[in-house]
C-alpha cells in the first residue's frame, strides 16, 4: 500500500485573540445574512468546524438544515463540494474510482467528492447504508483507500451532512459507527415570529445565499484551528468530561452509552466554544451546555426507556443535571491532579 504525501497539515501560528474574534465574528455574522435567528446553532456549526469535527444536522423538511450548511461553506473561501445522497448512490461517487487509461495504458485515479474541504452531504439517511459507510475512513483518518493506494485529504476537512429524521418516508437510520463520527447533532427548529417575518422580506423574491461572499479563507481557519488546540483544560474538567460520559454507561435507562471517541469530541468541542466565548481555558458550563448535542446521537436508550417515550435529549439533560459539577476553586491552569471521584450512582446516594 503507498499513501500520498499530506498537505495542508500546517495550521501555521495561532491567532491573536483580537485577530481571532474579529474572523471569527465575521463568518458568524455573514451566515446570519441567510439563516435569521438562529445565533446559537449558528455559533455551534462554527465551533465544530473549528474542533476539526463534522456535524449532522437533523430536522424536518424546509427548515433551513441546507442553507445553513451552504452558507457556512460558502463563507469560506477554501474547496467546497456537495453530495446529494439517494438510493442509487454508489460509493465510488463519494471517494473516487481509478479508471483505465488506454493511452498510458495505466489506471488513474479520479477523486470523489470528499476530495474537498468542506464536503455538504445533503440527506445523508437517503442513501444505502453502504454508500453511508464509504465516508467512515475519511470522517476518523481524513483519508481515503481506493484500490490499496492512500490518499490524504487536506486541512481544514469538515463533513457537514444534513438528514431528514428516520420517520420520514424512504430514509435509512445511519449506523451507529456512522453517527458516533459525527462530532455532534443539532436541530434547527422553527424560527420564531419576527424572524419567519425578516424572511418573508428578505427571501420571497431573491436568494440572499447567491449574493454571499467569502469573509476568510483556509489559511485563516487553519491559525484559528491552531488557536482552539492551544485552549488550556484544567485537570478538574477534565475528569468532569470523564465523569459525564461514564454516567451514559452506567445510566439504567440507557443500552449503550457513549464512546471514548465522545469524550475527545466533547473536549475539542469545548475548548472552541470557549474561545469562541473569548476564554483562553475550559469551564463546566462548556461541557454543559455540549452534552446534548455531542453526545445524544451516540447513547441508545433501553427499550422500556423507548416505551416511556424517553428521548436521549432528555436523559442527558437528567444526568447532567444530576452530575456534581466541580467545585475546584484553585485557578484554571493549575495542573495539580482533583480528587479521584466515586461512581456518579453511588454520588447520588
Amino acid at each position: 500500500m503507498t499513501t500520498t504525501q499530506r498537505s495542508g497539515t500546517d495550521l501555521g501560528e495561532p491567532m491573536p485573540a483580537d485577530e481571532f474574534r474579529e474572523t471569527t465574528n465575521a463568518i458568524v455574522a455573514n451566515i446570519e445574512q441567510v439563516i435569521e435567528g438562529k445565533t446559537a446553532t449558528v455559533q455551534l456549526a462554527l465551533a465544530v468546524l473549528l474542533a476539526e469535527g463534522h456535524l449532522l444536522i437533523e430536522d424536518v423538511p424546509g427548515v433551513g438544515k441546507t442553507k445553513l450548511a451552504k452558507a457556512l461553506a460558502r463563507s469560506i473561501d477554501c474547496s467546497v463540494r456537495r453530495i446529494q445522497f439517494t438510493p442509487d448512490l454508489l460509493p465510488s461517487d463519494v471517494t473516487g474510482v481509478s479508471v483505465y487509461n488506454q493511452e498510458t495504458r495505466e489506471f488513474e485515479f479520479k477523486p470523489g467528492a470528499v476530495f474537498a474541504n468542506l464536503v455538504v452531504g445533503d440527506e445523508i439517511n437517503r442513501a444505502s447504508p453502504k454508500t453511508q459507510s464509504a465516508l467512515l475512513e475519511c470522517m476518523e483518518e481524513h483519508q481515503v483507500t481506493v484500490d490499496g493506494e492512500t490518499y490524504i485529504l487536506q486541512t481544514p476537512f469538515m463533513v457537514i451532512a444534513t438528514q431528514n429524521p428516520i420517520e420520514m418516508e424512504g430514509t435509512y437510520p445511519l449506523p451507529e459507527a456512522q453517527r458516533d463520527r459525527f462530532t455532534a447533532r443539532i436541530a434547527m427548529g422553527y424560527p420564531d415570529e419576527r424572524a419567519e417575518l425578516a424572511m418573508l422580506d428578505g427571501h420571497q423574491s431573491h436568494d440572499p445565499l447567491e449574493d454571499l461572499v467569502a469573509v476568510t479563507d483556509g489559511t485563516a481557519v487553519r491559525r484559528c484551528i491552531a488557536t482552539v488546540r492551544n485552549v488550556h483544560v484544567a485537570a478538574a474538567v477534565k475528569q468532569y468530561a470523564v465523569d459525564l460520559v461514564t454516567a451514559t454507561r452506567e445510566a439504567p435507562e440507557l443500552r449503550l452509552g457513549a464512546s471514548p471517541r465522545s469524550t475527545l469530541q466533547l473536549i475539542r468541542t469545548s475548548k472552541a466554544v470557549a474561545a469562541l466565548d473569548g476564554r483562553d481555558y475550559v469551564v463546566p458550563d462548556d461541557l454543559q451546555k455540549l452534552a446534548v448535542p455531542v453526545m445524544a446521537h451516540r447513547i441508545i436508550p433501553t427499550a422500556d426507556a423507548q416505551l416511556a417515550r424517553r428521548t436521549t435529549d432528555a436523559i442527558l439533560a437528567e444526568l447532567v443535571h444530576r452530575l456534581p459539577v466541580p467545585h475546584d476553586r484553585r485557578s484554571p491552569y493549575d495542573t495539580r491532579p482533583p480528587a479521584p471521584p466515586s461512581s456518579f450512582y453511588d454520588r447520588q446516594k
